[in-house]
């Protein structure tokens, strides 16, 4: 399997080296997509990405776009602060080989040492296997066909990937990888741990209760 990883970033200047170079060897092309960055987030993305895109700022719409110019087997859409683990390429390959398998997601782990954090993680992860729900930040793989037979992301400013998984059920079957990717706790650290995920939970449940994203971003200004 070709694998397409697809970063979309927006100010990423401190992070994006470090994912990209996650990203190697394993990946059969590296699309960053921009989405107005007004630091060194392109000038650090070129030395490591094999195309680099600008589009108007939503990770919705930044990785339709990447999507569109991948030529991967399977598409690996990764946030722009979090690093895979070795060897992911083999992890996603004996996860999709089943035909009946559509995508996949890896293990939550953060870069914030503690019980406190580690415990955060802990439900995220039970909350994916239990629902078959992957969040964005762990790093959804997508079989190319069948990510294009869902439908693909919507252009919307807030949980995009929710609505892409659920999306992507309908398709075909979700396995989720005991390998953590290590995704960045900034926001935990600058709102409080139990205030980030009180609010992340929050949004989840609104959306899930009706409410569109284009309310639920008021609420979520420093979305990506």
């Amino acid at each position: 399997m070709k694998i397409s990883v697809i970063v979309p970033c927006l100010n990423e200047e401190a992070a994006i080296e470090a994912a990209l170079a996650s990203c190697r060897p394993g990946a059969h092309e590296i699309i960053v997509v921009d989405g107005g960055s007004r630091d060194q987030t392109i000038v650090r993305a070129s030395g490591h990405a094999d195309m680099v895109l600008s589009t108007r700022p939503g990770r919705g719409c930044q990785q339709a776009l990447g999507a569109k110019h991948a030529t991967g087997d399977v598409l690996l859409f990764l946030h722009a602060d979090t690093l895979l683990p070795p060897g992911y390429n083999k992890t996603i390959q004996s996860l999709l080989k089943k035909t009946d398998v559509a995508f996949g997601a890896f293990s939550l782990g953060a870069d914030l040492p503690g019980r406190a954090m580690a415990l955060i993680c802990f439900g995220a992860n039970l909350r994916t296997r239990v629902l078959g729900m992957p969040y964005g930040d762990q790093a959804i793989f997508v079989k190319a066909d069948d990510y294009w037979q869902a439908g693909g992301f919507g252009a919307m400013p807030i949980m995009e990937d929710v609505d892409l998984v659920k999306k992507l059920s309908k398709v075909g079957k979700f396995k989720m990888a005991r390998a953590s990717v290590k995704s960045s706790a900034r926001r935990w650290r600058q709102d409080g741990l139990l205030r980030r995920t009180l609010g992340n939970y929050s949004l989840i449940l609104r959306h899930l209760a009706g409410a569109t994203p284009e309310d639920l971003f008021q609420h979520y200004k420093n979305t990506r």
